[in-house]
């Protein structure tokens, strides 16, 4: 099974511009990555898409925007 970590998906979203919804967010995580991966982080491991947006979004790792949200470099750890 394939790990990816949380970072991974944070730049994924910075490229892409969009603003996401918890939906549109898992959907594109699962179309980039399958839908058997599974995510770590710093301080969490083997989560599903689901799961990793819930952890990202309860560590304020997304700006609200008009219809949804998106992230920042400034919240992604640079280690």
């Amino acid at each position: 099974m394939t790990q990816i970590h949380g970072h991974d998906v944070l730049h994924m979203m910075l490229a892409s511009g969009k603003t996401y919804t918890k939906a549109t967010l898992v959907a594109d995580i699962i179309e980039k990555f399958g839908r058997n991966t599974k995510f770590n982080t710093c301080s969490a491991a083997d989560m599903t898409a689901d799961e990793l947006v819930a952890f990202l979004e309860a560590r304020g790792k997304f700006k609200v925007q008009a219809g949804g949200f998106q992230t920042s470099k400034a919240v992604i750890c640079q280690h």
